[in-house]
């Protein structure tokens, strides 16, 4: 009977670290040992493995970033304050985990 026990809590948390949910805007890349999966994951409810998977989810959303302003002189002597806004959005979520260690820094 305890071994049941057991094996039921066992069976409730390898289920509850093998769901995940990916949000509409995002997708999710499967990593198994290490490896990248090859299909992505889309929206919804997916299964992974509970003990050698781990799933990283990328935003797909366009983002806006705020470049800090930038104080310059021109040619005749006036100072002029430069300030602008970068949008930009992650087009292929492997390249962008895989290829680079921080590409939210990347591309502030």
């Amino acid at each position: 009977m305890i071994i049941f026990a057991i094996l039921a809590v066992f069976g409730v948390i390898a289920a509850g670290r093998s769901v995940r949910v990916v949000q509409q805007f995002e997708q999710g890349i499967v990593f198994r040992f290490g490896r990248v999966q090859s299909p992505l994951r889309g929206a919804g409810l997916t299964m992974i493995g509970p003990v050698g998977d781990r799933m990283q989810e990328v935003n797909m959303q366009i983002i806006a970033r705020a470049v800090p302003a930038q104080d310059g002189i021109t040619k005749d002597n006036v100072t002029v304050r430069v300030d602008a806004v970068v949008y930009y959005r992650v087009v292929d979520p492997v390249k962008a985990t895989v290829n680079m260690q921080n590409y939210l820094f990347a591309a502030s």
